[in-house]
């Protein structure tokens, strides 16, 4: 029988583009290059989310996905509070925006342009940015506990197919 301060955690593999909010505890784990995933804590009610988005951002009404950052991040708030949370409840981490050494100069663009709206944004809604991890060359393995807001980061060289998540499925 399981003691009445047990804990049950979920996991969940975040992919690029999605934004995850969950209801009960859980693993959020993801791997990121030049996009960048902004994890937003609810200091009071103990929950967390997080986002992953590759490209800054768009003006176009018509293209407003959540792989933009500017959506992405904007969403998660929103989310939020729509969801009961305060602005003054909460705290985020920023992590990604790594660009290899051969990359491209407009890859450094994008990955710096990821880090700098995902600070402009929360900055904008008064949300402290308690811990980054962003830059470099090297690519990240992200797992967010959405009930602890404990972030544990693995920087790799090079991204390879089995530094994905084993999930099985599609989600």
């Amino acid at each position: 029988m399981p003691s009445q301060h047990t804990v049950q955690r979920n996991e969940y593999f975040l992919k690029k583009g999605y934004i995850y909010i969950p209801s009960v505890p859980t693993l959020i784990s993801t791997v990121l290059g030049s996009g960048i995933s902004v994890c937003l804590w609810d200091r009071k009610r103990q929950r967390g989310g997080m986002n992953y988005f590759l490209y800054p951002e768009t003006g176009n009404p018509l293209e407003a996905r959540s792989i933009y950052g500017n959506v992405a991040t904007i969403a998660l708030v929103k989310f939020f509070r729509e969801d009961g949370s305060e602005i003054k409840d909460l705290e985020a981490q920023i992590i990604g925006g790594a660009t290899p050494i051969d990359a491209s100069e407009d890859h450094i663009s994008i990955a710096r342009g990821n880090v700098f709206i995902a600070r402009k944004i929360l900055r904008r809604y008064g949300i402290p940015i308690v811990a980054e991890d962003v830059g470099g060359t090297k690519g990240r393995k992200v797992v967010f506990n959405t009930f602890t807001s404990e972030i544990a980061i693995v920087h790799v060289d090079r991204i390879r197919r089995e530094d994905w998540y084993p999930y099985q499925g599609d989600r």
